[in-house]
């Protein structure tokens, strides 16, 4: 073989090694990096780096960004993936949808969707739904002797009823047959609470993943069927964009997150802890493809 021709092979040789240094494991090399886009608050700014985490747990560039509008920037193709909510992602398509329960909901979300945006494995055991509380004693008093208090027992508790919020937060009109108060608004969570225990209200709305729930505040607990339009945290993402094993990747997520688990990294991230840091600390502790 001539000298030329074999310096040639060997620079050859030495080009693909050196690209195959960054190929993955996985052999994702090369493939685009997945931006997950979020709204500024911390629920979803948190879910963002859960599914960011999720995708690089299986060898995907991924990050997070920030927008006010995450649905058009994943209408656009900004944006490969969004957390969102069931319940709140329904209503943004079609005001007033009047399904509740968590399968109910996501069909109808699923059906409004624009066409170039689908949805992921909603999570059945993680939400951040609307949730009634009231104090120990008005629970005993509205359950009786045989049964827990729970949502169907406040149509007999309608009429002069006084519910509190905090401002800002939207609430539930309706409930069964209850047509609910306008809440009296509180500046936060804490300053309901104490007017909660106090008397100065009867009732008191928060969502099932507030990370600063107080134990001592009883939940009134929404049966079946449902009174209250479900909150089930979901990804969507753009459709013919993702690879099937990212979407496998994102839909993981849905057999490991509970709404436990939501409220522990809220808790997190409210007394300082960075989001991507807690998501991804999360997610070495509940590996998903297990």
């Amino acid at each position: 073989m001539k000298t030329g021709r074999l310096a040639a092979l060997l620079a050859a040789a030495l080009l693909a090694a050196a690209c195959c240094a960054g190929c993955t494991s996985a052999g994702h090399y090369g493939t685009p990096e997945v931006v997950v886009g979020s709204k500024k608050d911390d629920l979803s700014v948190l879910l963002a780096g859960v599914y960011a985490a999720a995708l690089r747990s299986y060898g995907f560039p991924a990050r997070t960004e920030i927008a006010d509008d995450p649905m058009a920037r994943l209408d656009s193709g900004a944006f490969g993936v969004a957390p969102a909510l069931t319940g709140q992602t329904l209503q943004a398509l079609q005001p007033g949808a009047t399904a509740r329960s968590d399968a109910e909901v996501y069909r109808a979300m699923v059906a409004a969707l624009p066409e170039g945006i689908a949805a992921g494995d909603y999570t059945t055991a993680a939400e951040d739904k609307p949730v009634l509380l009231v104090a120990q004693p008005t629970a005993k008093a509205w359950g009786g002797q045989d049964r827990s208090a729970d949502l169907s027992t406040l149509a007999k508790h309608c009429a002069g009823l006084t519910v509190g919020a905090v401002a800002g937060r939207p609430t539930p009109s309706v409930v069964g047959t209850c047509r609910m108060p306008v809440p009296r608004e509180f500046p936060d969570g804490a300053t309901m609470f104490a007017a909660l225990r106090s008397g100065q209200v009867a009732a008191g709305w928060t969502t099932t993943a507030d990370p600063a729930l107080p134990g001592d505040l009883v939940p009134l607990a929404d049966g079946k069927p449902a009174l209250i339009q479900t909150q089930n945290v979901v990804p969507l993402y753009r459709r013919n964009v993702l690879t099937d094993r990212q979407v496998l990747a994102i839909n993981e997520v849905a057999g490991v997150l509970d709404t436990a688990a939501l409220a522990e990294m809220r808790r997190q991230v409210a007394g300082g802890a960075d989001p991507q840091a807690v998501a991804s600390g999360w997610l070495a502790e509940h590996p998903l493809g297990r």
